[in-house]
C-alpha cells in the first residue's frame, strides 16, 4: 500500500473508532507509539499487542462517548497527519474534550511509528 492508501484506511478506520482493527492491518509488528501520559512524561511503547493493550485501557477509562471527529489526513512523504477529538466521560474524571494531531511514519508499505500531539 502507498502512504495515501494507508492514510485513507487509517482514517476509515479511526472514524468508525476500530482503532483495533487500524494496528492489526496498517501497523508493522514492532510499532511504536509515543505521547504524554496523565503526569505529561513522554512515554513510548513498542510492539502491537503494547498498542492494542493501551487502546484497550483507555477505552475501559470512558464512561460515556458523546461525540468524536477524524479529520481528513493529510500526506507529506511517508508521513501522514490527522487531527482527532473526542467528547468523552471519563470513569471518576469527569467530562472532557480531547483533540490531538496524530503523526504516523510509514515505512515498507507499514505504520512504524505513531506520535500524538495535544
Amino acid at each position: 500500500m502507498t502512504t495515501q492508501e494507508i492514510a485513507n484506511r487509517l482514517h476509515e478506520l479511526c472514524t468508525a473508532n476500530d482503532y483495533n482493527q487500524a494496528h492489526a492491518d496498517l501497523f508493522a509488528d514492532n510499532a511504536t507509539s509515543t505521547e504524554k501520559n496523565q503526569a505529561g512524561i513522554l512515554e513510548t511503547i513498542e510492539g502491537k499487542e503494547a498498542l492494542k493493550a493501551k487502546g484497550d485501557f483507555f477505552a475501559n477509562m470512558i464512561e460515556e462517548h458523546h461525540s468524536g471527529y477524524c479529520n481528513e489526513p493529510m500526506v507529506f512523504g511517508n508521513n501522514i497527519f490527522m487531527q482527532m477529538g473526542l467528547d468523552i466521560t471519563m470513569k471518576g474524571m469527569g467530562r472532557m474534550n480531547i483533540n490531538e494531531m496524530g503523526h504516523y511514519v510509514v515505512e515498507e508499505g507499514k505504520i512504524v511509528s505513531e506520535r500524538f500531539y495535544y
